[in-house]
């Protein structure tokens, strides 16, 4: 009869465990009335009870800390700490013990150790200790495998190793949205929501542009000279509470002056996000690049470089329009027409030759006319003929002013 050997335990013994900032102690408060059967019997022993706050007692939080209790979730961009411990549980001195830490997530495997080289000796009840730091990256499954190998005194090679299994959560829902502007100019709103179970202190959300781009925040108003934030003084966003952040981009004078280069930049740029959770922990996230859809101009663009938002009843008024050729290879030779509407007449002579542009070229040109209605009015009847194709783009709608009558403008 074949009796198979008993299994030979192992002279060390590996320890891990999760490094975390410790919580605030909470109670749960038992009181009641003097009228009633206990009288001031709950109230004393609430006062007596250290982990109270002197004098409100029936609060829930307290003074004290509490060590975690389990693991615990972990966020993407958070940083993962843990403890990792190797004690000599034996009366035997152990050599050449090599303690490795791995990280497997579903793309890669990442090293943690903090030394690769191995322990020359480790005598009883003596132990080896290290702490392993990893800014989590990736969302979903991570196994934390720890492996130690030594050497017995009897020169036989041991190996065992132990794995640890973990989620990892996705701390916040971001939600882009782009407008894009008559100018070249492009607005970001980014919808950011707390989707965990703990409030957060955001400590910053900016916006790290393209190389084309220089970017504005509109988060904050000026106050007798100061920049506050539209958010006021307390920036904790509460679980499931979702908090919009506004940014204006602007491109570079030497990629604005190339309207065929700025039309098909769909790269904006990314969201940078910084925020602090329980006692201070720190998490960082950016976004990829975020990108927009190009907006389809056509081959010739009008743009209004200068227009007033008032206006007198039946008084000229000047405009700025900036004619833009979007083809990157075909010159164009343009003719002006003004078309007169209901409430909007144009002054100056209509059909006139602006001569040819140049591809990816623009051409400023000052305009004048009059609205004969008052209220909000629409700038449209514009029209621009290229001669070589023969084709004509019709420009309605550009711009709206409002029309008031002398004596208004006068009282105002």
């Amino acid at each position: 009869m074949e009796v198979n050997p008993p299994k030979q335990e192992h002279l060390l013994a590996l320890k891990v465990m999760r490094l975390t900032k410790p919580t605030l102690f909470t109670n749960i408060p038992v009181t009641c009335e003097e009228k009633d059967l206990p009288g001031d019997l709950f109230n004393q022993l609430m006062r007596d009870d250290p982990s109270t706050v002197n004098g409100a007692e029936i609060l829930m939080l307290g003074e004290m800390l509490t060590l975690p209790q389990n693991f615990g979730n972990i966020f993407l961009g958070e940083t993962f700490s843990s403890y990792i411990s190797v004690h000599n549980d034996s009366n035997q001195v152990v050599k050449d013990i090599l303690v490795k830490a791995d990280l497997q997530t579903s793309s890669q495997r990442l090293n943690l150790s903090a030394s690769n080289a191995a322990v020359s000796e480790l005598k009883p009840d003596c132990c080896i200790d290290d702490v392993i730091h990893h800014e989590v990256k990736e969302i979903g499954t991570h196994i934390l495998v720890c492996a130690v190998s030594y050497t017995t005194q009897g020169g036989e090679k041991m190996y065992f190793r132990k794995f640890f299994k973990f989620q990892v959560l996705k701390p916040l829902d971001v939600k882009t949205k782009f407008y894009n502007a008559e100018t070249d100019e492009v607005f970001l709103e980014a919808q950011i929501q707390n989707i965990t179970t703990s409030p957060m202190f955001m400590e910053k959300v900016s916006l790290e542009p393209s190389i084309m781009y220089n970017v504005a925040e509109l988060n904050s108003v000026n106050q007798a000279g100061e920049c506050v934030t539209t958010f006021g003084s307390r920036t904790y966003l509460q679980p499931m509470d979702t908090r919009q952040y506004l940014y204006c981009l602007k491109p570079k004078k030497e990629f604005a002056e190339k309207a065929g280069i700025i039309k098909g930049v769909t790269v904006i740029g990314k969201l940078d996000i910084v925020w602090k959770t329980n006692l201070g922990e720190r998490g960082r996230l950016q976004t990829s690049q975020l990108q927009r859809m190009a907006p389809g101009y056509g081959d010739v663009r009008l743009s209004l470089e200068a227009i007033p938002d008032t206006v007198i009843l039946e008084e000229p008024f000047h405009i700025t329009c900036k004619i833009t050729n979007c083809s990157s290879e075909r010159t164009m030779d343009l003719v002006l027409e003004m078309c007169n509407t209901n409430s909007i007449h144009w002054c100056g002579i209509s059909g006139r030759q602006l001569g040819k542009l140049h591809p990816s070229s623009s051409l400023c040109l000052a305009l004048t006319l009059l609205s004969s209605v008052q209220g909000l009015q629409s700038v449209s009847g514009l029209r621009l003929t290229d001669t070589f194709l023969k084709r004509t783009y019709e420009y309605d709608d550009i711009a709206q002013v409002c029309v008031v009558s002398s004596a208004t403008k006068v009282e105002s």
